[in-house]
């Protein structure tokens, strides 16, 4: 997404305004008498019980904060009727809410010292220490984190020491990945081992954070052989790696596990980019007759894009993506910062205007959270995989069976007859769960399709014991997702346990658990987490 494609709405909205301005000057008359009747107290809006910016009291009590809030929800009400009656065609209209969203949540009076009672309340109870606070951290955020709002205290975290501790070794090591595997917890272990591909957007640690929402751990008390891919963080020097190498270097990873696991067969678990990745190499593995992939699980991944699939999707056109790849040739690298502010920008609300109160206006500290650490230590993409990626995901290439060409064999996902279990999160706004489910009817082989009840990352870390963990299911995979959804039954609790079971009928029978990581020909280099992960971005 490009400055210039949203100038480029914000143009067409202007232009269909001057086309029709009887609608603008109804829709700005209507406004005009929404504020009459609240100043008479006939009208009076009420902000979602949800949204947590205007809980103060005062926002209830004081009367000029009332009116300001009760103006600017009359505001938005009333720009989102202009759209509605301005005649767009629908890719503008929903470009044209899009680009709205965004103005209304950035004049939202909260985002302002004047307009928030409760920066305000802290100036005077702190003599003013608090703006100087805020001053001073948005100084730093300008030199050190590309402008944004820093979304976390990083000084709290450090890999390998309160986060990415699930005891382990790297086993492999080639130019593009590492291979960890994680010592046993149980004195018994399925035979068939299980491999976690990560995304290559983001570093493999998503797997394995506080040890509490540690999906690996998790794994490894379940009793399964437990090993990891960790990618090296591309620089510009490394632009020409795309698909095919990346794709080779999963299969010497796999020679590995297979090596060491003393298994023909591995299960491979992959979420989001990482199981478009997993997906070409188990149609590369199919092309050469190789039965290699016992059971696959992907979560949170879209294999193929329709415009309907996300806010991101309405800026797709042949001018953006020729515009990403050439950006992205000329640095050698898609930088991980640069994904990361256009991500924020999805949801300015909660990543980007809740940072500038909490960190500007009130003058605190970032919060402590590992997710947000994690999704603050950026990766980059080489600028050959970025092509690539295009090319796959928009140009739809794996839709169609053949289309796609990598490391000299034809993909077609169809032809892959393993069992495989299909995850995604209901509010997910980056890897909407429709387009997760579009996946049930690309792969063959059994499936079984698992929604839970929260967004993209909050939908893989749902470990046992988290009381407000839901997850949706249903045995018949309709054509309609919604049709999916209707049918489907709600279960208390994590979908981890329903996965664990359902794995572990695909992993083969107990032996011993092995005393030491590696082996003759895979040695143990060094302890877990790796070196590969500590690898800046720039």
């Amino acid at each position: 997404m490009r400055l210039e494609d949203l100038l480029a709405s914000a143009r067409s909205a202007a232009f269909q305004a001057a086309r029709h301005p009887f609608v603008a000057l109804r829709a700005t008359a209507g406004f005009a008498w929404k504020l009459l009747q609240i100043a008479a107290g006939t009208r009076t809006y009420e902000p979602d019980a949800r949204d947590r910016r205007f809980s103060d009291v005062a926002w209830k009590e004081n009367w000029l904060y009332r009116g300001w809030l009760q103006g600017y929800l009359a505001f938005g009400e009333s720009i989102d009727e202009w759209v509605s009656d301005a005649r767009f065609e629908e890719l503008d209209e929903r470009r044209a809410r899009f680009l709205v969203s965004i103005i209304r949540d950035s004049l939202a009076p909260t985002n302002s010292l004047p307009g928030n009672p409760e920066a305000l309340r802290r100036v005077i109870d702190t003599g003013g220490r608090s703006l100087l606070a805020g001053a001073k951290q948005a100084i730093a955020d300008q030199r050190t984190n590309n402008g944004m709002p820093a979304q976390v205290d990083k000084t709290q975290f450090k890999v390998g020491e309160n986060i990415a501790t699930t005891p382990g070794s790297v086993i492999f090591r080639n130019s593009i990945l590492e291979v960890i595997q994680y010592a046993p917890s149980t004195a018994k272990v399925r035979r068939i081992p299980l491999l976690a591909i990560p995304p290559q957007i983001n570093k493999f640690y998503v797997y394995d954070l506080s040890p509490e929402k540690s999906f690996l751990k998790f794994a490894v008390d379940e009793g399964f052989q437990v090993f990891t891919v960790s990618w090296r963080n591309p620089k510009p020097e490394h632009a020409e790696w795309g698909i095919d190498a990346y794709v080779e270097a999963l299969k010497e990873a796999v020679a590995a596990v297979q090596s060491v696991s003393k298994s023909a067969k591995i299960n491979i678990v992959a979420p989001c980019s990482g199981g478009i990745t997993a997906c070409i190499l188990l149609g590369h593995y199919q092309a050469l007759g190789k039965n290699i992939v016992n059971a696959l699980t992907l979560s949170v991944c879209v294999l193929t894009q329709e415009e309907s699939d996300s806010d991101l999707s309405l800026f797709v056109n042949e001018e953006t993506i020729e515009a990403a790849r050439k950006k992205s040739r000329k640095e050698g690298v898609l930088r991980g910062r640069d994904l990361a502010r256009v991500f924020s920008w999805m949801r300015p609300n909660d990543l980007v205007w809740t940072y500038v109160v909490n960190n500007y206006l009130l003058g605190k500290s970032p919060p402590v959270f590992d997710i947000l650490y994690w999704n603050n230590d950026p990766t980059n993409l080489p600028a050959q995989l970025h092509s690539d990626f295009l090319d796959i995901i928009v140009g739809k290439a794996l839709a169609r069976p053949g289309d796609l060409s990598v490391c000299d064999t034809p993909i077609d996902l169809t032809k892959i007859e393993c069992d495989s279990f299909i995850t995604a999160g209901i509010t997910d706004h980056l890897t909407p769960w429709k387009a997760c489910y579009r996946t049930t009817g690309l792969l063959g082989g059994d499936k079984q399709f698992v929604l839970a009840s929260s967004g993209h990352i909050q939908s893989l870390l749902t470990p046992p014991g988290n009381a407000r963990a839901r997850y949706f299911t249903n045995k018949e995979l309709s054509e309609s997702p919604d049709e999916w959804l209707n049918e489907a039954m709600q279960n208390e609790g994590s979908w981890w346990t329903r996965w664990s079971d359902w794995l572990s009928k695909r992993s083969g029978v107990e032996k011993l658990a092995p005393v030491r990581q590696g082996n003759a020909a895979y040695p143990a280099i060094e302890a877990a987490p790796g070196s590969y992960v500590f690898e800046p971005a720039d």
